[in-house]
């Protein structure tokens, strides 16, 4: 099912909203443009991921965009939430949030966040796995798709609508409120076994709650609490 770009751009009449084929990045193609700007690419050559990795951006399959932002305290946390409500809103899915840039259905991840700072401005670059049927053999046991979830093919213009709609919604609210609301809809947020690798090493131990911040504290079996600004969470034993 192909992206309706241009019933995008008549939902959101005035709002810069760029198009192409093929980009080796929306994040790269979306530097220097004006806060509102969305990006939006049908495949990705060069698609951007945490920690330096690249972002599977299977052509047509989809959803690959980038949207020019303020930037905000827990934006990321923000924009998991707006992706979990655009899926919960067309698709009946219901995500989880893994602290604190991935959306996850049935344990394995559908969506990513990355969001750069760039001349006083956030890029936030989105990616949602909806139509794809297989991935490759390295990504095979960690990702799924919106169609695998509901077993049929989906619409990715109405998700980004809905996404869109979404990130509008939840980037006007309250680090407060962001920080409760992640906090619910998040099963890794509070009391759930982890590791996590950071650049001094791995640590385990179950996830006690997010600090006023927005970093995950992780509760060590020694008792000893280790605030995570950084690093990849897992579930432990995945």
């Amino acid at each position: 099912m192909k992206l309706d770009i241009g019933r995008v751009r008549r939902e959101f009449p005035g709002r810069p909203i760029l198009y192409y084929p093929t980009v080796d990045s929306t994040m790269n193609a979306a530097a220097g443009c004006e806060i509102g700007t969305v990006v939006v690419a049908d495949e990705q050559t060069a698609g951007q991921g945490r920690h330096g990795h690249s972002w599977h951006s299977e052509p047509r399959a989809g959803i690959y965009c980038s949207i020019v932002l303020e930037p905000a305290p827990v934006l990321t946390l923000a924009l998991g939430l707006a992706i979990a409500e655009a899926l919960a809103q067309a698709t009946g899915l219901a995500c989880d949030l893994r602290w604190p840039n991935d959306v996850m259905l049935g344990g394995k991840k559908v969506a990513g966040i990355l969001v750069q700072l760039a001349d006083g401005k956030a890029i936030a670059g989105i990616g949602i796995n909806v139509n794809h049927t297989r991935f490759p053999d390295d990504l095979a046991a960690e990702a799924t798709s919106v169609r695998i979830g509901t077993g049929r093919e989906s619409c990715p213009t109405a998700i980004l609508i809905a996404l869109l709609l979404a990130v509008d919604s939840f980037v006007t609210e309250d680090q407060e409120t962001i920080l409760r609301l992640f906090t619910h809809a998040s099963s890794y947020a509070a009391g759930r076994r982890v590791t996590v690798r950071q650049a001094g090493g791995v640590i385990e131990g179950v996830t006690a709650g997010l600090d006023r911040s927005g970093f995950l504290i992780v509760r060590q079996d020694d008792g000893t609490d280790t605030l995570v600004v950084a690093g990849g969470v897992r579930a432990a034993g995945s």
